[in-house]
């Protein structure tokens, strides 16, 4: 069935829904390039302005996940389960969690992203990992699913294509910030994946996406509806990303907070995050496990060194570690009240760690490291923050980034609430 495209823009604009083979027309036709951008444009600006019903949502995202190929995970033999983050910063959770899942029993099929803006991307820190590689074949992907149980990988072409091309127009026609449009584009890719659960963790704060916690419920409470319509096991928890996660941000240094945190240490807060997340894919998979003893008794450990190794990268090589390093020093004493985590990612990206385009280069040893995190006492002159860089040229726009971000004063603050919400269908 063919449309006049005009006409579908005008039933959306003027409030309407789209009708089911409206939809599967549009999708089908602009991922063959049948419907001009512009076009394209003003439909998903009417849904910016308009919203979507819930049923219509559901047939929007499914046509995207039917513009490509579905994954079958079957033969990999252990239960499914991903997990999904909207992104913060110093978010090094999927590196410790896919491992960690893993060593529990379920299989782990990680398809991740690069970094773009002030958040970082998983694919980046790991290519930190000499040799690691972030592409791999379909049948490589499964084959490692059911040998190891986790992978971290780049999703292939021929996932949800029609949300490639539709996020890369949204990008540069401002229709990035609509909870259906945001909804439709992650869990096309994850249920595409053929993942048999799905766990979200929805950043909330200054350094999230969607720092609103309103906008940030109804964004998961979205998504988990979209899931349940596709018969994928969908729960999400909203997370705290006032404040960056653990120490650090940045490509190298995150891998090495992450590879502390399997060996049993590392940041609380990075520690709670990940168990938290993983209890709930476990609970999702139908797996009765203490991700906790998996990390204390090495487990989640071997699986991250042979997910490595299988990928092509060295688990014992040393890190990227940057040429230039400044240290950023405390005004005056007292208590650090507040450090916020949008400016410390504005600054890691400055430094090099993140790109403001999707080709840009990043450098694997940029980024900051966090001397201190709200609630700790600090004095005058001691270190603050230090800034990684290869190029000390990027110094003075990184320090302007941090102009305002922390406040130090003589109370004590509040106990951290890490974990804000749980949604589940």
């Amino acid at each position: 069935m063919t449309f006049d495209v005009v006409d579908v823009i005008r039933t959306k604009r003027d409030g309407h829904r789209l009708t089911d083979d409206q939809i599967d027309w549009f999708i089908r036709a602009y991922t063959d390039g049948e419907v001009a951008d512009e076009q394209a444009s003003a439909l998903l600006m009417a849904i910016v302005w308009r919203g979507m019903e819930p049923d219509e949502l559901a047939r929007w995202t499914a046509a995207m996940i039917t513009s490509g190929v579905r994954l079958d995970l079957s033969p990999v033999g252990r239960p499914t389960v991903d997990k999904h983050s909207t992104g913060g910063v110093g978010d090094k959770i999927s590196l410790i969690l896919c491992p960690l899942v893993a060593a529990c029993g379920a299989a782990v099929p990680q398809l991740s992203g690069r970094g773009l803006g002030h958040t970082g991307g998983t694919l980046d820190k790991l290519e930190s990992i000499p040799g690691w590689q972030a592409l791999l074949p379909t049948q490589a992907m499964i084959d490692q699913m059911r040998d190891i149980g986790a992978v971290i990988c780049g999703a292939s072409a021929d996932l949800a294509p029609a949300d490639r091309k539709l996020y890369a127009l949204r990008d540069v026609t401002g229709t990035v910030e609509a909870i259906p449009l945001i909804a439709s584009s992650i869990m096309s890719k994850k249920i595409a994946e053929g993942t048999d659960a799905l766990v979200l963790d929805v950043k909330v704060g200054s350094g999230a996406f969607l720092p609103d916690i309103a906008m940030a419920r109804e964004l998961a409470r979205t998504m988990v509806e979209l899931g349940a319509a596709h018969d994928v096991r969908t729960s999400a928890l909203l997370t705290d990303m006032d404040t960056p996660l653990g120490l650090t941000a940045g490509n190298a240094l995150e891998v090495r907070e992450s590879v502390d945190v399997l060996a049993g240490g590392g940041p609380s807060d990075v520690v709670e995050i990940t168990l938290a997340l993983a209890r709930e894919m476990l609970d999702l998979a139908g797996i009765d496990a203490d991700p906790a003893a998996a990390l204390a008794d090495g487990r989640a450990m071997d699986v991250w060194r042979r997910m490595i190794t299988a990928q092509g990268g060295d688990p014992d090589a040393e890190l990227p570690v940057a040429r230039h390093v400044e240290t950023v020093t405390a005004p005056a004493d007292g208590r650090l009240q507040r450090l916020d985590a949008r400016a410390v990612g504005i600054a890691a990206w400055r430094l090099g760690a993140g790109r403001a385009r999707k080709e840009d280069p990043v450098s694997a040893g940029a980024g900051v490291v966090l001397r201190a995190k709200p609630g700790d006492v600090v004095t005058a002159g001691a270190p603050l923050l230090e800034l990684h860089t290869d190029d000390p040229a990027r110094i003075a726009a990184a320090q302007a980034a941090l102009d305002g971000a922390w406040d130090i004063g003589p109370d004590a603050t509040a106990d951290r609430t890490l974990v804000l919400d749980r949604i589940r269908a």
